[in-house]
């Protein structure tokens, strides 16, 4: 039997979420590194749930607040070898590479500041993602003012020159 539900992800607003699945108890030192030498301004909290041994909720960040959403955010999903990272004064796309480049990364979910819930299966065995419903379902296609705005928050944002 399996059961399906929907997991809501809580974050404050002027904040990201990232979440991803690892394998190996070693992902909290690790992300914290990617995190701090990456983007050193960053404020996080990081999260892992362990699935082996103790399958302890380990957790580590450099702001508290965040530290506690991301465990209150790990615990929600109660899924094996995922980690819950919640970011502030930065953005993903300031650390995405870096995750991706940790060994025991094997994928990452979703990073967003939208409203974003994680589809979890529950089986016998234990909970696991399916997948991620992030933010709204598109409600047109981009027209050419659309494409001048986009253009113009890149490169007010220092994204694009």
């Amino acid at each position: 039997m399996i059961e399906i539900k929907s997991v809501r992800m809580e974050f404050p607003a002027d904040a990201n979420i990232i979440v991803g699945q690892s394998h190996f108890i070693k992902t909290v030192e690790d992300l914290y590194e990617a995190v701090t030498t990456t983007a050193p301004q960053a404020k996080f909290g990081l999260a892992f749930n362990e699935s082996s041994g103790a399958c302890l909720t380990r957790s580590d960040g450099n702001d508290r607040e965040l530290q506690d959403t991301a465990i209150r955010n790990a615990q929600a999903l109660s899924c094996g070898h995922i980690f819950v990272l919640v970011l502030a004064v930065a953005y993903p796309i300031n650390i995405l590479n870096a995750l991706r480049t940790v060994p025991e990364v094997c994928s990452i979910f979703c990073a967003t500041a939208n409203p974003v819930e994680i589809i979890v299966a529950r089986t016998e065995q234990g909970q696991g993602v399916l997948g991620v419903i992030d933010g709204a379902s598109p409600k047109g296609i981009e027209a050419p003012n659309d494409i001048a705005w986009r253009h113009d928050l890149l490169r007010t944002i220092g994204y694009k020159r």
